[in-house]
């Protein structure tokens, strides 16, 4: 059965329709009425995105046995010439698919979540703006038909994340925080457009069918002209590589993320948890056979440096006590795994295991992160503080809270039946299979994870009950209704057959549960579960003996392992100094020097010769004898000669 997915425009454009409404006129309306616009928005959005998915994956048939790839709409919008052209368009395929309902039901449940957990600020109406630029930022770039297209709503993605970050303007950390996401991604940018240009240069194309087609020349080019031991198309996939790990906040381009956090929580959960961060794992994803084919070296690296950012992640979140930095930290480490994944990955059947992975952990993640980081929202919300130092016993203040946010650290941990178990369980099966060193990293990672989460729940909801200034209370009903929500989710997406869904080539395959592999992995868990249980449930000093032992590795893991102040002195005594200084002093002395003197030399010229335009006729009678006089001189002297 065939259907015409040309509403799914829609989709995009009604996100951007609500911002441009209450972006106009919300000053003008009562604020509660632009979120219950924005809110209508998203859930018009998430509806046609679960029809989609449904007539998508059921309903249509099948190309030899594989799910087609469908355009949906289409406008060529710049021409350069009959192959190479930039279209704004929508790509169907299971991967956009899969992130329409992923951005679309996140979103929604953060706007239902910040009704209540806005209501009474100042820029209530701005704020969800902010969320339907964002929404159609992001909807924009899953179902991109280009890959120009793609950055062109990259970049908005990051327009709109300055905006949410920098919310709280009034605070200077949180403009801060906004510059310094928008510089460290702009840098990790710049390597994707100079990606996106080399890899046009290579196969002469934008356009994703043509450059995943595992039959077609941009495959046949990816050897291309060789430069520095690698092929062209290898460098290419390795800039494009660039801009993901950036906005992924990927080793070392990380450093932007746990600062993120300065922006109000329901921000952290939609584009620092859910969505944003991931669009680097799906740029890999959506030229994932160009990855596979031509450039290897490329997957390598895509591997090793998800593992290196999920491990590092992880033992930096087992120090802080900023709750919304330990899950920033968090989501670097899980956006590792994926990462990870995808490296240890091959193409078709069940050599791409670790892709199918990878894209079950998105998923997965986005359903258990969303909710750890409204939990967190809830939390803030009713003992006004972020550090779980202030926290303690509040599992009889907050009993949904509490289930809810045990529910995601089960979750996260990797603890079965719970959704984290089923998707972490096939990526650390597809390591196994194909990088025993990345195995066993993500293997230890795997008791971290667990650790630092109930690290985090027990200081929070056991130990010992912190004097709060005032009684804290359950969050109103509009905030509990998605943690409720994502909670169910949180169990139920673990059961959804990613292997008959969405696959490397789109073609259904069967998996086994590695008990082998699942089995201690869980055991590794639940050392981590029981060691955080044993340290922080009641109040007791191993924690501190424990901290004194690691001393200084301690001391540097607190400290985020100094990257902050290795970029600040790089900059400032390095780059500031050695070429800042000089190109400024250059420009002042030489090109500012330079016009300063041609204008000076002009002023000074028409200063003497201004006064042969005085208007006083005797001057220029005088001028005009004068001028005579010479020249009947020079011509009674040629004549003489």
């Amino acid at each position: 059965m065939q259907f015409d997915f040309s509403y799914t425009i829609w989709i995009v454009l009604i996100p951007f329709l609500a911002f441009l409404f209450t972006g106009i006129f919300g000053g003008k309306l009562k604020p509660f009425i632009s979120g219950l616009i924005g809110t209508a928005g998203l859930f018009i959005s998430f509806s046609l995105s679960v029809i989609t998915a449904y007539r998508y994956f059921f309903e249509i048939e099948k190309t030899s046995g594989a799910f087609q790839k469908i355009i949906a709409h289409n406008t060529v919008w710049l021409k350069f010439s009959e192959n190479l052209h930039v279209d704004l368009g929508v790509l169907l395929d299971p991967i956009s698919i899969m992130m329409l309902i992923v951005i679309t039901l996140i979103s929604l449940m953060v706007h239902i979540y910040s009704l209540g957990y806005m209501k009474g600020d100042a820029g209530f109406s701005r704020f969800f703006t902010f969320l339907s630029l964002f929404s159609f930022s992001m909807l924009g770039l899953v179902v991109a038909t280009n890959i120009f297209q793609m950055y062109i709503f990259w970049e908005l993605v990051g327009v709109s994340s300055y905006l949410l970050i920098g919310y709280y303007y009034e605070k200077p950390s949180a403009v801060s925080a906004a510059k310094k996401a928008f510089i460290v991604t702009r840098f990790a940018d710049l390597g994707f457009l100079i990606g996106i240009l080399l890899l046009s240069y290579t196969t002469g194309t934008f356009d994703f069918l043509t450059l995943t087609d595992t039959g077609g020349t941009a495959i046949l080019q990816g050897s291309g002209v060789p430069f520095l031991g690698m092929s062209t198309m290898t460098w290419a996939l390795l800039l494009i590589f660039m801009g993901g790990a950036g906005k992924s906040a990927m080793f070392p381009l990380h450093v932007w993320l746990p600062d993120a956090m300065e922006g109000p929580t329901p921000v952290s959960a939609l584009i620092h948890a859910a969505t944003m961060v991931v669009a680097g794992v799906y740029l890999v994803a959506r030229l994932f056979p160009l990855f596979v084919f031509s450039a290897p070296n490329a997957l390598e690296i895509v591997g090793y440096v998800g593992g290196i950012s999920s491990l590092f992640a992880a033992i930096i979140a087992c120090t802080q006590i900023d709750i919304k930095r330990i899950l920033a930290y968090s989501t670097m480490s899980q956006i590792g795994y994926m990462m990870l994944a995808l490296g240890v990955s091959g193409y078709g059947g069940e050599n791409g295991l670790g892709f199918m992975a990878s894209m079950f952990h998105l998923f997965t993640h986005a359903m258990f992160k969303a909710l750890l980081f409204l939990g967190a929202g809830s939390i803030i919300h009713a003992v006004h503080s972020n550090n779980f130092s202030d926290m303690g016993n509040l599992r009889k203040f907050l009993p949904v809270t509490h289930i809810t946010f045990l529910i995601a650290c089960f979750a996260i941990s990797g603890i079965p039946p719970f959704a984290g178990f089923f998707s972490k369980d096939e990526i650390l099966v597809a390591a196994f299979e194909h990088n025993k060193i990345l195995f066993f990293i993500e293997f230890a990672v795997a008791g971290l994870t667990a650790f630092y989460m109930f690290r985090l729940y027990f200081n929070v909801f056991w130990g010992k009950e912190t004097h709060y200034h005032s009684t804290p209370h359950e969050s109103p009903f509009t905030m509990t209704i998605p943690l409720i929500f994502l909670s169910i989710a949180s169990i139920g997406v673990g059961f959804i057959p990613f292997n008959e869904l969405v696959t490397s080539d789109a073609k259904p395959f069967e998996i086994l549960t590695h008990w082998d592999i699942a089995v201690p992995s869980v055991a590794m868990a639940i050392v981590g579960i029981s060691t955080a249980m044993l340290f922080y449930k009641k109040e007791n000093s191993i924690s501190t003996v424990v901290v004194s032992f690691l001393g200084k590795f301690y001391r540097v893991a607190l400290n985020k392992f100094y990257f902050d102040e290795l970029y600040l002195l790089i900059t400032k005594k390095i780059v500031f100094r050695f070429i800042s200084e000089p190109i400024a002093v250059f420009d002042k002395k030489v090109i500012d020097g330079a016009m300063n003197g041609i204008a000076a030399i002009t002023n000074f010229s028409s200063e003497k010769i201004k006064g042969m335009q005085s208007g006083q006729l005797q001057h220029y009678a005088f001028a005009f004898v004068s001028g005579a006089v010479v020249i009947a001189l020079i011509l009674l002297y040629l004549i003489e000669k």
